[in-house]
Parts: structure tokens; C-alpha cells; sequence
């Protein structure tokens, strides 16, 4: 598929000089340090060497401390409280963060995980009605509650408080909750806005943990936990964010606790786990157990305490990963036959599918795969519960929820926001949603939206790239969404040594003329690229640098994100 390649120009020359002279910086480097915006010595600093001082003040937050004062009195009276997450990573590893904590310590707590096919997402009527008939005076949702009026008051009429820990945006008025934290209010001052549902209830125990002068050593120990709910959740990887996943990773790499453990063993990566392999390896098994059957075994396997139980339990959130892939992928097969079949989905500016069997928890994963091949806002739908529910994905730019919201008329309810959302209807409006969709998105979206493309940070020689210069790109870490891998640009290549891989994957040695550089690289899914590469024919080349462990013989290593020729 044909790539857009976006360079990065914003970089002021005059920031970039001054960096080269008082960090004694390569231009290289000083280009991509103004990039991330450092502009002094005390910022690079901050930057390269994160610090769990650099953590804002809990107490900064909107409602914070009503939340520690109802928190704290319910722990010292001995009341019963119900700490209710969503079925997803973020809300899995927020439970087991929280309740894991406060349970070291006091035996009043119990968790609550909606079933994703009975109650739906949210906090539910059952899910309060269980907290009623089991005489429970608080509840602390993660993850959740933002917009759950009915339910905070079905929980206040039945003599329950409810503390709110959400990071989604709210709506015009907030639920009548004891307390409600969210950065998004938009009366709320905290200076990070991007936390994890995972991050805003850590620091609800951080701020419990600085009133009641409780070392916070041990709820650091969570930490892994909660760089698994920041990379999965796809927020930013910048600021207290980075400060987290930087700690988080830390010890999910040197010392995770054993259910993390169980689960980085059946990954079998041989690296140090990164965002990027916790978003493929860790997060999609424990997404799983909510996704075939209920997400309670996610969060036991969290708060294992020995390797064996933990073990365990991670191989039947194994088999589960396992079928879910089955499902996935054979559900990909057919959606993707549906639309090579059909001369008009074919040639439209979006793709919604509808088929009554195919399984709700894997429709999310579907729409993203399809995109991977016909690049455009998707929507799949299934049969649910007598309705008809979806999963909607966007691409670049384009605002699929703006999209749905236009059809709103149609929908019994729907959610998201600018790259992701659900939606449910009656069965009889599907034709409708799916022409009005297609109409909305092919007067709005633009013919450069509906081209991937890759964002290029420098052009460079391969004669730049160096242990050092990798060292240093390294420490930019850890990578994820606006704070992505730095990606380079060397143009006018050619390539020595070209072969396939598994009849997919391209591997060569790259060379430039007039530098002495000769690198291998490997381009996975570019092996249509072989006779070209394979030619003689000169190129540029987008990739990122990585360094390659054989057998203890350390090299650096091109991954090539695209190839164009002139």
C-alpha cells in the first residue's frame, strides 16, 4: 500500500544551534532534541533522567481531597467497599492496583467486573444492585462512571457513596458522585491531562498515601501494573505519563510481580519488554479473558501472589488469547472477502460490515485489521442481546465519532472519541447506518486522509548512525504516542545481499555512495519490494534504528517502515 511520508521540519534553527553549542550536541541530535522541545540543559536533563519527584501533587486534582477524606474514613470504620473497574486492560489493571494495595492492608474491599455481554461497558444497574443486597457504603470506580447519572444515583437512593477515578471525557454535567476525578473536568486544574484510568486511581492512593504518611514504596511496587494499563490504553507517552511507564517498565523488566511474570514468560520475547511489546504481547491476552468469557480472571491473575498459581492461571488466559486469535483472524478472512466481492464496498470511502455470528469481543480487533488492508473509517457490526452492536475504528485525522454522531438518529446509543467508538441500533436500521455513514465520511474525509502515512523526524546518512547516536536516540525513551521512535530518511541507497524471508519479509545489507556505511536491514510484510530492491535500482529509505543480540555479537539493525523509488 502506497505511504504518504510526512517530514518533521518544525525544529528552530536558532534552538537548534544553541543546543549544539551548550550540550555539545551533534546537529542530528540537536534537531531532534528541539523537536521534543528541550531547549536547555535543566529540560534535557529532565527528559533523559526521569524522576518519581518529577509526579505532580495528587492534591491538584479537582475533588481530590473530598475522595481521600471519604477513602480514608470508610478503611478506618471497617465499612465494606466495592472498588468497580471496566472489563478492558486499563480497567483490569486499575482494579488489581487499587484493590491489590488497599487489601495488603484492610479486608473490607472487594472487586467488581461487569460481564462485557450481560451488562455492557460501564458501571451497571446489576453491578450497583449487587453492591446494595450485599450491604457496601462506597464504591470507587476506575475507569468508568464519567457519564453514569442513573447509576450514581441508584447507588446514592440505596445508601451507597460513589467515588468516580475516570479519565474520559465528561459530558456537559457530571454525575452527583461523593467525589469525581477526572483531569478532563474541565474545572480541574491538574497540570497532566493524559493519565490512564489505572493512573488517576494510583494517585487516589498517592494522595491517601501522603495524608496518612504511609511510605509510598509499596504502592510504587504497582507500577508495572500501571505501564501495562498506560501502553494498552494507547494514551500519550509524555509527561507524568512517561515519568510512570518509565518506572512501570523498570520493574516489569528487573522485578514483575508474578502474574506479569506468568504472562511475559508465554510472550517468549528475549528483550526487554517496551510499549510496543506490551500492546502486542501482554495486553491482548490480558484483554482476552474479558473478550471470550469474563475479565475476573484477568484481575486474579493479576493479584496472584505465588509463580505457580499465576502460571496457572496465565495458561487459561493463554487458551482464551488463543481462541480469540482463532476467532479474529477467521472473522478477518471472511469480512475481508466480503468487501473484495462486492464492487461497491470496494470502491467506498468506508467500510461498515454486518454479520449476525461473528463474536462481539473480537469486532474491535477486526475493524483494525481491516484498515491495516483498505485504508478508511470501518465499522463492524454483530448481533447482540437482541440488538445490534459495533465496534467503529478511524485512520489518520478523521474523526469517526463526529462521523457517527451525524447518524445518531439511527443509533440507540454510541461512544468514543476521535479514533475509536462503539455503537448500538435496532436490526432494521443497519442498511440505513451503513448509507449514511458511507455519505457522511465521503463528503468529509480528504483523498490525503485516505493514504497511510509515516511521520519522518530527519534525514539522515547512514554514516550518522552509530552506537552512540543509538544510545542516545534510546534514552529518548520510552516510545509510544506523541513520543514516538524517532523515524529516519536516508535517501539514494542501495542494496547488497537482498533476500525473502518466509516469502514476506525483505532482508539486505544497505550501503550510500560516498560514505563507508554498510548496515543490515529488514523491512517485515515488504517482500513485493524484492526484483526492485534486488535490481541494483537506488532508493529512499524510511526506517528506525534497533539494535541486534546474536549470540552476544551486538549490531545495529534497520527496521524499514517503507521503500520509494525515484
Amino acid at each position: 500500500m502506497e505511504k504518504r511520508w510526512l517530514f518533521n521540519n518544525e525544529a528552530d534553527a536558532e534552538l537548534v544551534q544553541s543546543l549544539q553549542e551548550n550540550l555539545g550536541l551533534s546537529e542530528n541530535l540537536a534537531f531532534l532534541f528541539a523537536q521534543k522541545g528541550i531547549k536547555n540543559y535543566e529540560e534535557a536533563k529532565a527528559y533523559f533522567r526521569p524522576q518519581l519527584d518529577q509526579l505532580h501533587d495528587p492534591f491538584l486534582m479537582k475533588d481530590m481531597d473530598r475522595a481521600v477524606d471519604r477513602l480514608s474514613s470508610a478503611l478506618e470504620n471497617g465499612e465494606k467497599i466495592l472498588v468497580y473497574g471496566d472489563y478492558d486492560v486499563d480497567g483490569t489493571t486499575s482494579v488489581a492496583t487499587f484493590y491489590g494495595f488497599l487489601s495488603e492492608t484492610h479486608d473490607t474491599l472487594e472487586f467488581y467486573i461487569p460481564d462485557r455481554y450481560k451488562e455492557g461497558y460501564g458501571v451497571s444497574k446489576t453491578g450497583i444492585e449487587y453492591a446494595i443486597e450485599n450491604g457496601f457504603t462506597l464504591i470507587v470506580t476506575l475507569d468508568c462512571g464519567i457519564k453514569a447519572h442513573d447509576r450514581v444515583a441508584q447507588a446514592q437512593a440505596g445508601g451507597i457513596d460513589v467515588i468516580i477515578c475516570d479519565h474520559h471525557t465528561p459530558g456537559d454535567e457530571l454525575p452527583a458522585a461523593y467525589a469525581v476525578l477526572d483531569p478532563k473536568r474541565s474545572d480541574c486544574e491538574y497540570p497532566y491531562k493524559e493519565l490512564s484510568g489505572c493512573g488517576v486511581g494510583f494517585k487516589l492512593l498517592q494522595a491517601y498515601c501522603q495524608k496518612k504518611e504511609i511510605s509510598q514504596e509499596g504502592l510504587f511496587q504497582y507500577l508495572d501494573l500501571l505501564a501495562v494499563s498506560i501502553a494498552s490504553d494507547i494514551v500519550p507517552i509524555t509527561g507524568e505519563n512517561r515519568v510512570l511507564t518509565y518506572f512501570g517498565l523498570k520493574k516489569l523488566n528487573q522485578d514483575p510481580r508474578p502474574g506479569l511474570k506468568a504472562l511475559v514468560d508465554l510472550c517468549k520475547n528475549k528483550n526487554d519488554f517496551t510499549v510496543s511489546s506490551i500492546v502486542f504481547g501482554i495486553g491482548p491476552r490480558i484483554n482476552a479473558a474479558g473478550r471470550m468469557d469474563h475479565a475476573r480472571a484477568s484481575v486474579k491473575l493479576l493479584l496472584a501472589k505465588t509463580e505457580e498459581d499465576a502460571d496457572a492461571k496465565a495458561s487459561l488466559i493463554n487458551d482464551k488469547n488463543d481462541a480469540r486469535r482463532d476467532f479474529d483472524n477467521s472473522i478477518t478472512e471472511e469480512a475481508l472477502q466480503m468487501i473484495q466481492s462486492d464492487e461497491v464496498l470496494l470502491n467506498a470511502k468506508s467500510t461498515v460490515l454486518y454479520k449476525e455470528d461473528w463474536h462481539k469481543g473480537v469486532i474491535g480487533i477486526v475493524a483494525s485489521r481491516c484498515i491495516e488492508k483498505h485504508y478508511r473509517p470501518t465499522v463492524i457490526l454483530t448481533e447482540s442481546n437482541g440488538k445490534v452492536t459495533g465496534s467503529a475504528r478511524s485512520v489518520m485525522g478523521f474523526d469517526v465519532y463526529n462521523a457517527i454522531t451525524e447518524c445518531a438518529d439511527l443509533l440507540n446509543q454510541y461512544g468514543g472519541h476521535m479514533y475509536a467508538a462503539g455503537v448500538t441500533m435496532e436490526i432494521e436500521n443497519v442498511e440505513a447506518f451503513q448509507e449514511r455513514f458511507e455519505s457522511v465520511v465521503a463528503s468529509t474525509i480528504t483523498e490525503e486522509q485516505l493514504v497511510p502515512a509515516i511521520k519522518i523526524d530527519l534525514v539522515i546518512f547512514l554514516d550518522d548512525i552509530n552506537f552512540k547516536f543509538y544510545e542516545t536516540i534510546r534514552q529518548m525513551g520510552p516510545f509510544g504516542p506523541q513520543n514516538m521512535q524517532p523515524v529516519f530518511v536516508s535517501e539514494n541507497v542501495h542494496a547488497e545481499n537482498v533476500k525473502v524471508l518466509k516469502e514476506q519479509h525483505l532482508k539486505f545489507t544497505v550501503k550510500q555512495e560516498g560514505t563507508n556505511a554498510s548496515i543490515d536491514a529488514i523491512g517485515f510484510g515488504l517482500g513485493e519490494y524484492f526484483d526492485l530492491v534486488k535490481s541494483g535500482m537506488k532508493f529512499h529509505m524510511a526506517y528506525t534504528i534497533e539494535e541486534n543480540d546474536f549470540r552476544g555479537h551486538k549490531s545495529l539493525q534497520l527496521f524499514i517502515k517503507d521503500i520509494k523509488f525515484e
